[in-house]
């Protein structure tokens, strides 16, 4: 498919919903005001878009078809809860708008199918926020495992132990609702399971667990058991009931002829890095750790960067509609298999 490309002029952007992630995309632009152009923000409640139309001098709007239509934008970026994103990529789309949307793309798995179809028919672009592919941590990771250096690839496991008080999920209707938000597994945890498919490659079945404790429709806490195509095995262990703060976001791989361990809170530090060949970059691992101060990382700027150089015509996207399916597909499968108690095989669909 070819998509138009915007090489003489900045790019034309308006920011939808305003509320806690939109501040790391209001962040992005800031770093490559260069290629960006906010034009407009939009939000129910005006009392979130009054800051930023302020800030950055724009309009502000409470109907996203409204602002589309006297804009014009070339870019929409999505930050509203993930259960309305298919209504309004769907939206945007029709008006001939790229999309960018956050994590996960959609609750429902017909939903995130007909995002792609919508976007696809208009010939517009359509962009998932994956950040948590930029860390440092998990480049180096990625490059590991794409170098072949385990070897054969036996067990794969996930940690995130975080914490979301009560309080959190009393902030908005939406939130801890299968409509609108999914649980710990399809919201806060949604870039841990974008790792499984990512780093270690294509699914066969999944089995899993949840419960609830907080007073919401969703799981705080599961367990997900995994087998690859490939023969390895895995696991995944989530829960946002960590007392009293985050402890952990890690990832430990096991194979043949290496084993890496990539822990702190949000996979920001590399705890053992151990492979049979060593190669010249093994000396800088210490260098990719960071203190994060934030679980979402620093990978947003990185990945508007991608944006830029997709729109400009010179890179092919990182995570595009098509690769935001691969990681709703396995929710969605784990949802399935927490349901029924069943082991749940992948594709979904043919």
């Amino acid at each position: 498919m070819n998509f138009p490309t915007i090489t003489n002029r900045k790019l034309r952007i308006a920011i939808v919903g305003c509320g806690r992630i939109a501040k790391n995309h209001f962040g992005s632009l800031d770093k490559h005001a260069d290629n960006f152009e906010l034009v407009a923000v939009c939000d129910t409640n005006p009392a979130h878009s009054a800051p930023y139309a302020n800030q950055y001098d724009v309009p502000a709007y409470t109907s996203m078809e409204t602002m589309l239509a006297q804009h014009k934008p070339d870019l929409v970026s999505l930050c509203t809860p993930s259960g309305i994103h298919a209504d309004q990529a769907t939206l945007a789309a029709k008006h001939g708008v790229h999309v960018i949307t956050e994590k996960p793309m959609a609750t429902r798995w017909a939903d995130g199918v007909r995002m792609v179809k919508a976007c696809d028919e208009a010939g517009v672009r359509l962009f998932v926020v994956k950040q948590n592919r930029r860390n440092t941590t998990l480049q180096l990771l990625k490059r590991a495992v794409e170098e072949k250096r385990f070897g054969k690839i036996h067990m794969v496991h996930l940690n995130v132990f975080w914490t979301r008080p009560q309080s959190y999920y009393d902030q908005a209707k939406w939130r801890g609702t299968w409509e609108f938000d999914g649980g710990a597994f399809m919201n806060q945890a949604s870039h841990y399971v974008d790792l499984l498919d990512w780093l270690i490659g294509p699914v066969d079945k999944v089995q899993a667990m949840m419960s609830t404790t907080r007073d919401i429709e969703v799981e705080d806490t599961g367990v997900l058991n995994v087998r690859w195509r490939n023969g390895a095995l895995g696991s995944m262990s989530v829960t946002m009931l960590t007392y009293p703060k985050n402890l952990e976001g890690s990832i430990t791989i096991l194979g043949e002829k290496g084993t890496v361990r990539v822990g702190g809170v949000a996979v920001n530090d590399i705890q053992l890095w151990e492979f049979d060949e060593p190669r010249d970059y093994d000396a800088h691992i210490q260098n990719a750790n960071y203190e994060t101060t934030s679980v979402y990382g620093f990978g947003h700027p990185l990945y508007y960067k991608n944006v830029v150089d997709v729109m400009r015509g010179v890179a092919e996207p990182e995570t595009d509609g098509r690769e935001g399916l691969k990681s709703l597909e396995m929710l969605i499968a784990a949802y399935l298999s927490a349901r029924d108690g069943k082991t749940v095989s992948l594709p979904l669909e043919y």
